[in-house]
């Protein structure tokens, strides 16, 4: 059922380009899949993160995913709880945007504004659930965020926007103005796209004075390059082609693979249906096959390192024959199982998704679903994967991989199973409460909140089909100093890069 990777002909039948000429310290980079935006407020999409985050725009705080220094200071210096609802940031001085304007509080409050306009659907904004948030200028370095309901989090929520010029209009551009310590300076559309450092940058010189980004498909071609010194970083590469200790790197990162269902479409209204999509997957006989040693089956939408995580709950069992007694008893009770389910699927999203995809697909088949699969471009995936959802006969399950690696779920379950999340296909009373009362805890009663929800949304509602917490593995060339971490699905900074 699981298709083996053919490493010899994906090399036979690809060309890898010619070397690129390059400085000691430019550097390339070979992606997986192409970016379709260089907008800053898309930034947490994971493609365009890793190039975009960080490198060319900045976030007011950030937080510290390779050491233990937690929430640190990038555009603002410092912040306060002043009560009620209001955090006080102090912003930090003599900082420039690429553009050579300088950076204020007019800036951030015009970032911020431009996330939560009508006008424009940026993906950072999904992230702040229901919190209504304004905006003071006290003075030009000192702003104050008031959110209603109160945050206790607000500083971590704030390593999620990126900041912009006052003067960027209103829509997505194509040439990012950002303060961060590289400006883009050419974007071919399907070929490259290149960055390079700052001379006025307000932080320290990074190392890496040029990066030039490709895009190939297959990871067999991705590892070579870096082998043959075409490139310097494959981001994602394949256990099958991960043989080489000195370059090749494991780690488990912060994604979740999961299926999201649509809880208001039939037949998946059913709970007897949602608990047979669960049960038609064997999900132990993907590791090891198509996604390498390491990888954890989910019972979460969030990794085991998240506060709130809980610990009682189990991977739903494989059992095709129950599976098929739970459809046959929704059938029975006059629900339609005979509607087709269709799988959207985003290519290149992780490696070998398309093998994975096409299992998933020959699993709910063999225990009687009428499945199929399509496999969708990024731009397209996000059709299905955000409000409103297209229509349809049947349902759609949306295969997708999801990345939470702040540590709280507030990053992830709102919009993900509140009733108004932007990516929720749950509409449940209970959960919307345990939401907000979560969001707005803290301390025990946060953690207690948060695994409540955890438990409720798996057992009682099955609100999904929750299948992997991902391992990460990246190729990277000998002569730089770099060690991928947890965050590197979702970010690449090119200032962490150095050389041996």
């Amino acid at each position: 059922m699981l298709k083996p990777i053919l490493i010899g002909a994906l090399l036979a039948s690809t060309t890898i380009a010619p070397a690129l000429a390059q400085a000691d310290t430019d550097i390339t980079v070979v992606l997986s899949e192409e970016l379709d935006l260089v907008e800053p407020c898309m930034a947490t999409r994971s493609n365009i993160g890793r190039v975009v985050l960080q490198n060319i725009s900045e976030t007011l705080t950030e937080l510290d995913v390779r050491g233990d220094k937690g929430l640190t200071s990038r555009l603002a210096e410092s912040w306060e709880d002043k009560g009620d609802g209001v955090w006080q940031f102090k912003l930090r001085p003599d900082v420039k945007f690429s553009d050579g304007t300088a950076f204020d509080a007019a800036d951030v409050k015009h970032s911020f504004d431009r996330v939560f306009s009508d006008q424009i659907t940026c993906e950072s904004k999904r992230y702040f659930a229901d919190t209504a948030l304004t905006f003071t200028v006290v003075d030009d370095l000192t702003i104050d965020i008031k959110a209603e309901p109160a945050q206790p989090v607000l500083p971590l929520l704030m390593s999620l926007v990126t900041i912009v010029p006052s003067e960027t209009p209103m829509e997505f551009v194509r040439d990012p103005i950002g303060t961060g310590p590289y400006k883009l300076t050419e974007w071919t559309a399907g070929q490259q796209i290149v960055l390079e450092r700052r001379d006025d940058y307000w932080g320290e010189a990074p190392a890496v004075t040029k990066a030039t980004y490709v895009f190939r498909s297959e990871p067999a071609v991705r590892a070579a390059m870096v082998e043959a010194g075409e490139a310097d970083i494959a981001p994602q590469i394949t256990a099958e082609v991960a043989n080489n200790p000195a370059t090749d790197f494991s780690y488990l990162n912060s994604e979740t693979v999961y299926l999201r269902v649509d809880n208001q479409d039939a037949p998946t209204t059913d709970i007897r249906v949602r608990k047979a999509l669960n049960a038609a997957i064997d999900r132990e006989a993907f590791i090891g096959t198509v996604l390498p040693e390491g990888t954890e089956l989910a019972v979460a939408m969030v990794p085991p390192t998240t506060l709130g995580w809980n610990p009682d709950l189990s991977p739903p069992a494989y059992d095709p024959d129950q599976a098929k007694k739970w459809l046959e008893e929704a059938k029975a009770d006059g629900v339609d199982t005979s509607l087709p389910i269709e799988i959207i699927a985003r290519t290149e999203n992780f490696p070998n998704v398309t093998e994975v995809a096409e299992a998933l697909t020959d699993m709910l088949k063999d225990v009687g679903f009428n499945a199929s699969l399509r496999m969708v471009e990024v731009a397209e995936h996000e059709q299905y994967y955000s409000k409103p959802y297209p229509e349809s006969t049947g349902t759609r399950l949306v295969l997708a991989q999801h990345d939470n690696s702040r540590g709280d779920p507030v990053f992830s379950m709102f919009f993900k199973y509140a009733s108004e999340g932007t990516q929720s296909g749950v509409n449940d009373p209970k959960v919307d409460d345990l939401i907000a009362r979560a969001s707005a805890a803290t301390g025990d009663e946060r953690a207690a909140l948060w695994s409540e929800l955890f438990a409720y949304v798996h057992d009682e509602i099955v609100a999904d089909v929750l299948l992997f917490h991902m391992v990460g593995l990246s190729r990277v060339s000998e002569r730089l100093d770099f060690t991928p971490t947890i965050a590197t699905n979702q970010q690449l900074q090119l200032s962490e890069i150095g050389f041996k």
